[in-house]
């Protein structure tokens, strides 16, 4: 009983130590405590294709979770970090031929892939052995090319968009 009570209490103290430091979080964000600020400008939607909302929807989206996941305050411009970027590709691809078993009917896809690929730069002010210029982001969903792509779009641009950022997310803060 008394090794149980001491554990317990042996946890909360380590992680109320971690916590204070500043310098790691439990969502795995990794900053100094110098920074403070971080300015998200607009990724723009240099793809030619996908809704015309995609480049608001993804920056928003980036922010948000800049902000759930981080104690970083959001600036306008010249926070202690600088993340900027654009969507370069949005693309549906056939994949996963079906034959259709005769010669009168065509083969066709059993499945269908949406890409997105964004390209991103990143400024730490503090320190610039973590900063990158146009890195490369990109992510897929596959889905049955028997439904209506723009039925399943907005779907997919969700299951994708909040991968790309996950893996910006740790590009940048959590330095993985």
């Amino acid at each position: 009983m008394k090794l149980n009570r001491f554990f317990v209490v042996f946890l909360f103290f380590t992680a109320l130590t971690f916590q204070q430091c500043g310098v790691y979080s439990f969502t795995g964000a990794s900053l100094s405590p110098d920074i403070k600020t971080i300015s998200i400008d607009n990724f723009y939607n240099d793809s030619g294709g996908g809704p015309a909302n995609l480049s608001q929807l993804f920056s928003e989206e980036v922010r948000d979770y800049y902000q759930r996941n981080t104690s970083l305050s959001l600036v306008p411009s010249n926070g202690d970090l600088l993340l900027e970027g654009s969507i370069t590709g949005y693309q549906f691809t056939p994949i996963a031929p079906q034959a259709s078993g005769t010669d009168a009917t065509v083969d066709r896809a059993g499945q269908m892939r949406l890409t997105i690929t964004v390209k991103a730069s990143y400024v730490n002010t503090q320190d610039d052995t973590f900063d990158f210029n146009n890195r490369s982001f990109s992510f897929f969903a596959d889905f049955d090319a028997n439904q209506d792509p723009a039925a399943v779009e907005n779907q997919l641009i969700d299951e994708i968009t909040e991968k790309i950022i996950l893996d910006i997310f740790n590009a940048t803060v959590a330095n993985w």
